[in-house]
């Protein structure tokens, strides 16, 4: 048996290359629904239901559905010039204590102007926690899967330590909670009845500038160029470190506005658990939209609907809800195996 790369991939197969992961996820995830004494198809329809079944349950997977585009677009476009980001989670917490910092209270501004700043100061904080890293890589080669990730835990103890101590909402009856974000800095919900919020649309319009940023401009060829082959970017005349460094900041800048959409957009205030980890989850839905712009739109929605469907599904059946991070993962590997099979095919001899 030997691995020969494709001459040509045709189109077709670019497409059914995240189908086929879903439905490969779909079928080895049976396997444990069987193990645990449920019926497949009656068990994914549960799931199906308790995403997509109802209007609320419609809007509260879109509202879950809101922070992955932006972890996802920050995934997408750090490994699409191969710095590998892992860092998302830490960075949608560096958004929201931006956010929390000068949201609660420290600038008075009108809606229309505390709603883009609370926005812009996230971003920068986000942007601005991945300075070390991506300069640790682009001057020393340091390897930034390392340093993002631990960056992370470093991140969340300072968060524990700022709502245990100095930032604790003395109204708040003991639990480690910031204060509120002011009424001008919060993002109004999209229905009357729901959680649904303004951030969905800003991550939709994220999605679409990411995707024009990568497909019409001579920055998203640069990234592009960058991801391909360094070596001949610069050797194009491409400025591989800065173009290594700007992209850090953009996918950092985008992590930042998820941690923004969480306390200004869903619970008004920082806590610790505000992420159940939306930006480790971004990864597999940067992934599985094969590192597109739009197609992290896709796969964000699903996500997120296996999510809340696991948890309507067990309120029904006998299957932990934990299903759903083994389905996730799944997901990765399976996507990972089909987009193998679209670019190389297998010989036998």
């Amino acid at each position: 048996m030997r691995i020969e790369a494709r001459e040509h991939v045709e189109v077709w197969r670019i497409i059914s290359a995240p189908i086929a992961a879903i439905l490969a996820t779909l079928v080895l995830g049976s396997g444990l629904i069987l193990w645990a004494g449920e019926p497949v198809l009656g068990s994914y329809w549960a799931l199906l239901k308790g995403a997509l079944g109802s209007a609320f349950a419609l809007n509260e997977t879109l509202t879950r559905t809101t922070p992955l585009i932006f972890t996802g677009l920050a995934v997408a476009v750090a490994f699409r010039a191969k710095f590998y980001n892992i860092g998302a989670e830490g960075q949608l917490y560096c958004g929201a204590l931006a956010a929390t910092f000068f949201g609660t209270g420290m600038i008075s501004l009108p809606p229309y102007l505390m709603i883009p700043f609370l926005m812009l100061v996230g971003a920068m904080a986000g942007g601005a926690i991945l300075i070390v890293p991506v300069l640790l890589k682009t001057h020393m080669k340091v390897d930034e899967v390392v340093t993002t990730l631990l960056l992370n835990f470093v991140i969340l103890l300072l968060v524990g330590y700022l709502l245990e101590g100095p930032w604790k909402d003395p109204m708040s009856l003991g639990w480690p909670q910031a204060a509120p974000i002011v009424d001008e800095g919060i993002w109004p919900p999209l229905l009357a009845k729901g959680r649904l919020h303004l951030g969905f649309i800003f991550a939709l319009t994220a999605a679409l500038l990411a995707w024009a940023l990568m497909r019409f401009t001579v920055w998203g060829y640069e990234i592009r160029a960058v991801g391909l082959n360094a070596s001949a970017a610069g050797f194009a005349g491409i400025g591989v470190n800065a173009t290594v460094i700007r992209t850090a900041l953009i996918s950092g800048g985008l992590a930042g506005l998820a941690g923004v959409s969480e306390v200004a957009g869903l619970k008004g205030y920082l806590t610790l658990d505000l992420s159940p980890g939306f930006g480790y989850a971004g990864i597999a839905v940067a992934m599985l939209a094969q590192l597109h712009p739009l197609g992290v739109i896709l796969s964000a929605f699903f996500i997120s609907a296996v999510y809340v469907g696991a948890d309507a599904m067990s309120r029904s059946t006998d299957i932990p809800t934990y299903i759903a991070d083994v389905l996730v993962g799944l997901s990765v590997l399976t996507i990972l195996v089909s987009v193998m099979l679209t670019r190389y095919r297998i010989r036998w001899s």
